[in-house]
């Protein structure tokens, strides 16, 4: 049986499961590969491979000579994200998404195409089947990022991308009850008629849809932090 643990094949999900029982924080550092080696057993090749696999996943992000970090690469320096996580509370965080990600949202079902179509609900489908918390809150991270994306307009994609590096930058501190997303999680239909709203190219109703489905996030999130 010990055997069968070490077998590279299993590797990512040995990491997942280090990542998800360390506590590490968003833009934490993961230990020196070496150590990892170690740690696990392997070689820094078959280390290498399963890290690419987590950071493909949005679950980790690698910088040559600094290490790898937990989370999906931002898009400021560290310092920078450290700065803005300072600005502002997490209630003004979800007041910032209410004004900005509808918006998006609108764009998106105005100027997107079926290459976004396919990457926004591609995102949606991972989270829906995420194996535990972190993997979806990654596959969440990108498909908002995808409705970004899909507006084709580049300034607002970086306020949407600097917006969300204060996002992940912020303990929320939420309950988890379960392992992963239960079935019945909220996010999973909403993300749908955001979907829907979008690819039948309606903007009213892709606005709404945002608003509600942030609205809902809001007042699931905020009593915790109370």
């Amino acid at each position: 049986m010990q055997q069968e643990e070490l077998v590279p094949a299993a590797l990512p999900e040995r990491l997942r499961h280090y990542i998800a029982e360390g506590g590490f924080g968003h833009n934490a550092r993961l230990p020196p590969e070496r150590r990892l080696s170690e740690t696990f057993g392997v070689s820094r090749a078959e280390l290498r491979k399963a890290l690419a696999s987590l950071e493909a996943d949005g679950l980790i992000w690698r910088h040559v000579g600094r290490g790898t970090f937990i989370g999906a690469r931002p898009v400021h320096n560290l310092d920078d994200v450290t700065f803005l996580g300072q600005l502002a509370s997490p209630a003004q965080v979800l007041e910032a998404r209410l004004a900005v990600e509808p918006e998006l949202a609108r764009l998106a079902a105005l100027h997107g195409v079926r290459a976004d179509f396919d990457a926004i609900r591609g995102c949606s489908e991972r989270g829906r089947a995420a194996a535990d918390w972190r993997s979806y809150e990654a596959w969440d991270n990108k498909f908002h990022h995808a409705v970004a994306k899909a507006t084709k307009n580049k300034l607002l994609i970086f306020l949407f991308d600097t917006l969300n590096v204060v996002r992940r930058s912020i303990v929320w501190s939420q309950e988890r009850l379960t392992d992963r997303p239960p079935a019945t999680h909220q996010s999973f239909d909403q993300h749908d008629a955001i979907i829907a709203a979008i690819e039948a190219h309606d903007p009213a109703e892709a606005a709404a849809r945002m608003r509600d489905h942030l609205r809902s996030v809001r007042d699931r999130v905020l009593p915790t932090l109370k």
